[in-house]
């Protein structure tokens, strides 16, 4: 999918990188060096198909607060979001994650793994949602909730089938606790993210040889391995 994306990065070597990488696919850039000149593109309703936004800006507007500025939009609700950052402590990643950003990526970064990340975040939902997903020695029959590793079945709860199919729903997006929790438990349910935690590390006994495709980002969460 070529798409339509907005790069806000004060750095002008990294943003040309970016925009250079990016362009290279068949994306169409925008690279703005402000946020409060991206904010008049959304005051504009511009259509945007995916966001880079780095965190620590000049001017008025932080990266983070952009985000939550965007997410007010009701056409961009939706759109995703890619917060590119030095700022790496778990608390940092946690509030980009919670302002709106759909993934995180740490500086430095390989432009390979962005590519990747912008792939995930723009891959159409209706492939995101199809019957078979195949990765490694894993194979995932969504439909029939059948998990399979090296063609031998694993049988799974129906709890740790949906936290399984939630990340590989996304690979290499970061899920926190409570966001695992609220999506597959239900946001009604009053549980702790130890919760979730027993539950990874019953998904990853039973996986076997496949358990390291499930990635722990300490004092964060989850995410599902987006390259082997």
């Amino acid at each position: 999918m070529n798409a339509k994306i907005l790069v806000i990065e004060d750095e002008k070597d990294i943003r040309d990188l970016i925009s250079f990488q990016l362009k290279s696919k068949g994306h169409e850039v925008i690279g703005l060096e402000r946020a409060e000149d991206a904010v008049k593109l959304i005051e504009e309703k511009t259509p945007i198909d995916l966001f880079i936004v780095d965190w620590m800006l000049p001017g008025q507007i932080s990266g983070l607060d952009f985000i939550k500025s965007v997410r007010t939009y009701e056409q961009y609700k939706e759109t995703p979001i890619i917060m590119v950052t030095a700022l790496t402590q778990p608390e940092n990643i946690v509030a980009g994650l919670d302002s709106g950003a759909n993934d995180y990526i740490s500086k430095p970064f390989d432009l390979k793994v962005l590519e990747a990340r912008v792939r995930v975040q723009l891959r159409d939902p209706a492939q995101q949602n199809k019957e078979l997903f195949e990765f490694g020695k894993l194979k995932i029959e969504i439909t029939k909730c059948r998990v399979l590793v090296e063609n031998e079945e694993v049988n799974l709860t129906s709890t740790e089938f949906k936290i399984l199919q939630l990340l590989t729903s996304k690979p290499g997006h970061v899920f926190t606790r409570e966001q695992l929790i609220n999506n597959v438990l239900g946001e009604q349910v009053f549980v702790t993210g130890r919760t979730i935690d027993t539950h990874i590390a019953g998904l990853r006994k039973k996986m076997g040889i496949t358990s390291d495709y499930i990635e722990t980002i300490r004092g964060i969460g989850y995410r599902f391995k987006d390259a082997l």
